[in-house]
């Protein structure tokens, strides 16, 4: 073969996964020009552009559905549960039409985070099945109840298939998978520099009075925006498009901008669990200030990564939807752990994957 070919499954649950292995994979392109990226996912084409700066190819497929969610906190258990009944239902059709969409295509590798049928249609297309990711959906799964168990164990089998799993911080043992192997942080860095930041969207504050809300691709219904004009002379920035028109609360619509861009201009990140916003943070060293989430396994697992690893602040639910932001005067946290966590999983990765076509 003369260039690597990359089928990259990606869950089509929130942006997260999505953020996480679009760095990777930019890196791949990035240090071999050559690579052809097959990017199988429904995350939206223009947040994918916004991670790879290089051409790839679009093949919009779900083999999972994560979690059905109305907003980053709201989940429907029973609608996610039907869902994945459907997918089980349908599994034969899929995994045949990958198949032969990756051996017309001549796919030499397949990376995936973290759908649990991509490592069956790697077995079934005789090509190896690479999992990049911290935990798998039976470990979400398994937490909700005896009528999520087949399901699971649905899931924890198709990823016994993989052939090696690319296993992030942060993480549950993910025993599931045979080779494991233990990598540092992924994540996007900026892509614009922080004066031009500044003049483009003309933010005057100082970097201690500069605050990112981001709750990621799905957002939050209910955010107590008033409090922001509790601060007046603070500058709050959101992603959220439904936000108010305050003044010292700038939207930012333009798909070429990432939450990421903007880190290096705040004090701290307000944000709910989420492993690609708490890594890109912690790569750009701006603390944390979280929700706790006890309805989603991972997200204490997250919460313990940054009380190690993150100048951090944990609030609960109450304290962001019916306090004054109080939090926002406190100082954070420092890590629990002196040395510092590996940020170098787009290189690591992107080196393994290489290594492996050579």
């Amino acid at each position: 073969m003369s260039f690597p070919i990359i089928y990259v499954a990606v869950t089509s649950h929130g942006f997260g996964h999505a953020a996480r292995t679009a760095s990777v994979v930019a890196t791949i392109k990035k240090l071999c020009p050559e690579t052809l990226l097959i990017l199988v996912t429904t995350t939206p084409r223009w947040f994918l552009e916004s991670y790879i700066q290089h051409d790839f190819i679009y093949r919009p497929r779900s083999f999972d559905v994560g979690v059905v969610q109305s907003d980053s906190l709201t989940m429907d258990k029973a609608a996610t549960l039907e869902k994945m009944q459907h997918i089980r239902s349908q599994q034969n059709a899929i995994i045949a039409g990958e198949v032969n969409f990756i051996k017309q295509n001549r796919v030499g590798l397949i990376l995936a985070d973290v759908p649990h049928l991509a490592g069956v249609i790697g077995k079934t297309a005789g090509v190896p099945c690479w999992t990049i990711s911290n935990f798998g959906w039976d470990f979400i799964y398994r937490n909700w109840g005896s009528e999520f168990q087949e399901i699971a164990d649905w899931i924890s089998d198709c990823y016994s298939q993989c052939d090696r799993l690319l296993r992030l911080p942060f993480h549950e043992p993910m025993s599931a998978f045979k080779h494991i192997t233990d990598f540092g942080l992924p994540g996007g860095s900026p892509s614009h520099p922080a004066d031009a930041l500044r003049s483009q969207w003309n933010i005057t504050s100082p970097r201690e009075r500069t605050v990112l809300l981001t709750f990621g691709g799905l957002g939050l219904q209910q955010i107590p925006y008033d409090n922001v004009q509790r601060f007046p002379d603070w500058q709050f920035i959101t992603f959220a498009r439904n936000a108010p028109d305050l003044p010292n609360l700038l939207k930012v619509t333009d798909p070429q901008y990432r939450p990421v861009d903007f880190m290096q201009l705040c004090s701290k990140v307000v944000s709910k669990p989420g492993f690609s916003t708490f890594a890109e943070a912690i790569r750009q060293q701006v603390p944390i200030v979280t929700l706790t989430r006890d309805d989603f396994a991972e997200a204490a697992l997250l919460i313990e990564g940054i009380r190690d690893y993150a100048h951090h602040q944990i609030i609960n639910p109450a304290e962001f939807f019916h306090s004054d932001w109080e939090f926002l005067q406190q100082v954070p946290l420092t890590p629990r752990k002196s040395q510092a966590i590996a940020l170098d999983g787009n290189e690591a990765i992107a080196h393994a994957v290489l290594e492996y076509f050579q």
